[in-house]
């Protein structure tokens, strides 16, 4: 059976634990005894996650530093060094002339990277209060750290320096569950400290060489002279035992996220797209079996593994940046698609995840089985090479004909098994994917597209009239229908999904699930004070039953759904309501220094206000990283069709951002560059020779 997601990852959605452990295919893990076995539910489980949303989360995955915001990295919590999710160090405490500096600052450089400094007065008594010690510390997720002491004082100084190190090689999924381990023991290993257990070993070097190593208390020592005004480094390279670890697919030659850059009126905009490629490097993956295949890991710290459905939405918002990232996912969840005979064949495997109060659990796997031949089809449009397409269009064609059987007689899809809820979100997704899907078969002379189309007209016809439902507060869509045929009227951001539409050849849009009228109304509840929190859209309306700010499926924002309605709402025409959506994004932006979570809390925003954080949110995360270049190029309107030699734009005409250019993006393999002006004009300002504009 399809196990997902290498061992490092704790699944589920949103890092939420008690769906991770419900999972019906735990992540594989090394064998361990009974009652510790990683995955499954434990005696003694936490109520809640360990709380990320005030740490230093360095990433370039396989690699992770995570650390407090005082910079001393004390075991507690999730800090520590971490390769392939195991914690290789969990302690590492400076002290400079017996005392730990006072800290004065902590801020992400890039992804990768923090730098901490401290600050230390060392002078005789009766001198001034200044400090004359400054220790700045740079940590990386690639597991080095360097500590560099500067002197601000009028005499030489010598300065004996301690660390003090310590693991405890635990895994995240050991750590989240509250089963992290006692610390090791050290042993001295060349110029530094090693420690090991029966499944997994760490060791630390220095440079330069200590001047003492303390196995017993994992203690580094050296004697620092420093000269009136001079610096002094030393270096911590922290590595798994006995493995040379892997290079961040971030970081290689072959990296499919092209550098673009933005600029404009509005100067939040460079920040937020700079910021957000970077994530999305740190988050590459390389496929095990084929490491030429890239995709995205889900986010950080919970699941940094495949997540099916989640890496294909981040790499079909990631399009403008190329189509190398979309290639390396499809490929790869080409190779997990199940076969043989029964239902699921011919479905991307995916784990089950919670969706709140008024439904049951939902299969991430119907997502991604659709969303496969949507990203094919798209790709294509933004120049995926024809052959790659046509190696592609097999397991497209899995995906289209699970889509039919898994509809049979009937004309809604459902959720896997017998009576399963249909959702309307799901509607939405199978309803783009059977127009794209047959444009796709239709390119390829492949049969079946006109049979999708039926069908998809069939669906338009009965989502209106049996989702369409009017309550106290007026029309709106129903969230889903029960098994029994009831409608389950709650409202929240799903909703987003039905003006999800696709791209078609010659830069059109493929028609939406609803009409015009229908579309109107849905639009002014998008831009409501019920989903719209001036954050971005909640995930369940404040009126609602259940209603929870922080609840990741009952009133949280979640970014990808708010850039869903964006795209959706400026490409059916309604601007005001995306520029709210999209103003209210790139708020909680700043706040969050533009390293956007999967998530935060739905509280309504006053003049004053920042957003509050999700303790247990991914952050980084693949989805809002990618978001935020569909939020931004949204505003350009591009909708290439390379294969007929064309690039639409159909700019917001509002211009919520003032002048925005966007250089750097890729079209059909080459840079493409657009500027929008003040007035909503947009112009093409380079492409790739031969690409006319279209009308």
């Amino acid at each position: 059976m399809y196990q997902p997601a290498p061992p490092a990852t704790v699944p589920g959605d949103a890092g939420a634990l008690a769906e991770a452990l419900r999972a019906p295919h735990p992540t594989p893990a090394p064998p361990t005894p009974p009652r510790q076995r990683e995955g499954t539910p434990a005696l003694h489980r936490p109520a809640e996650l360990p709380p990320a949303h005030t740490a230093l989360i360095c990433v370039a995955l396989p690699g992770l530093a995570i650390s407090g915001e005082r910079g001393q990295q004390t075991g507690s919590g999730l800090e520590g060094f971490y390769h392939a999710g195991r914690r290789l160090l969990s302690r590492c405490q400076v002290r400079v002339a017996g005392r730990e500096p006072l800290p004065v600052t902590a801020r992400m450089v890039a992804a990768d990277r923090a730098r901490f400094v401290g600050t230390l007065r060392v002078s005789p008594r009766g001198s001034a209060p200044d400090p004359d010690v400054i220790v700045e510390r740079t940590r990386r997720a690639d597991g080095t750290e360097r500590i560099t002491l500067h002197s601000a004082a009028t005499h030489p100084l010598r300065l004996p320096v301690e660390v003090a190190l310590a693991t405890d090689l635990a895994t995240l999924g050991a750590i989240a569950a509250g089963r992290a381990g006692p610390e090791l023991p050290a042993a001295v290993h060349a110029w530094g400290l090693r420690w090991s257990c029966a499944r997994a070993g760490a060791c630390v070097t220095a440079e330069p060489q200590p001047a003492e190593v303390l196995a017993s208390g994992g203690l580094l020592r050296w004697d620092i002279h420093l000269p009136p005004g001079g610096s002094a480094s030393l270096e911590l390279r922290v590595r798994p035992d006995g493995a040379v670890p892997p290079r961040s697919a971030g970081r290689a030659a072959t990296n499919p996220l092209a550098p673009a850059c933005a600029a404009g009126d509005d100067p939040r905009v460079p920040a937020l797209l700079r910021a957000s490629i970077d994530d999305l490097r740190a988050l590459l993956l390389r496929d095990a079996g084929n490491p030429a295949d890239l995709h995205v890991a889900a986010g950080v710290p919970w699941r940094c593994g495949l997540a099916p459905a989640e890496a294909l939405a981040a790499a079909r918002m990631a399009l403008p940046l190329g189509t190398g990232l979309a290639a390396g996912t499809l490929r790869t969840l080409a190779r997990s698609q199940l076969a043989g005979p029964g239902p699921r064949s011919g479905m991307v495997p995916g784990l089950r995840r919670d969706a709140g109060p008024h439904l049951p659990p939902g299969c991430s796997g119907t997502e991604a089985t659709l969303l496969f031949p949507v990203l094919l089809a798209e790709a294509r449009r933004w120049g995926l090479p024809e052959r790659e397409s046509e190696e592609l269009l097999p397991a497209a064609e899995r995906c289209l004909d699970w889509l039919r059987r898994a509809v049979g007689d009937g004309v809604h899809l459902p959720d896997p098994g017998p009576g399963g809820t249909v959702r309307c979100e799901i509607q939405a997704h199978a309803h783009r994917a059977a127009l794209l899907g047959a444009d796709l078969l239709d390119a390829y002379g492949r049969p079946g597209g006109d049979g999708l189309r039926q069908w998809a007209g069939a669906l338009r016809g009965a989502f209106r009239d049996d989702f369409w439902l009017d309550g106290p507060g007026g029309e709106r869509p129903a969230a889903a229908l029960a098994a029994d045929g009831r409608q389950v009227p709650h409202l929240g951001a799903p909703v987003a999904h039905l003006l999800d539409t696709g791209l078609l050849g010659g830069g059109r849009l493929a028609e939406g699930l609803l009409d015009p009228a229908r579309t109107e109304r849905l639009a002014r509840l998008l831009g409501g004070p019920g989903l719209d929190s001036g954050w971005g859209l909640r995930g369940l309306g404040v009126m609602e039953a259940g209603h929870n700010p922080f609840g990741h499926r009952t009133g949280a924002v979640r970014v990808h759904e708010t850039a869903t309605a964006v795209a959706g709402l400026a490409n059916a025409g309604y601007d005001r309501e995306a520029a709210s959506l999209l103003q209210g994004v790139l708020g909680a932006a700043e706040a969050f220094g533009y390293r956007l979570p999967e998530m935060y809390a739905g509280e309504q925003r006053t003049e004053g206000s920042t957003p509050l954080p999700h303790p247990a949110a991914c952050r980084p995360a693949a989805t809002s990283a990618a978001a935020a270049v569909l939020l931004l190029t949204t505003l350009a309107g591009i909708r290439p069709d390379v294969p007929g030699g064309t690039v639409t734009l159909r700019p917001v005409r509002s211009a919520p951002l003032g002048e925005i250019v966007l250089t750097g993006l890729r079209v059909a393999g080459a840079p493409f560059a657009v500027r929008v002006g003040r007035l909503g004009i947009a112009v093409v300002e380079e492409a790739a020779e031969g690409l006319q504009l279209g009308v």
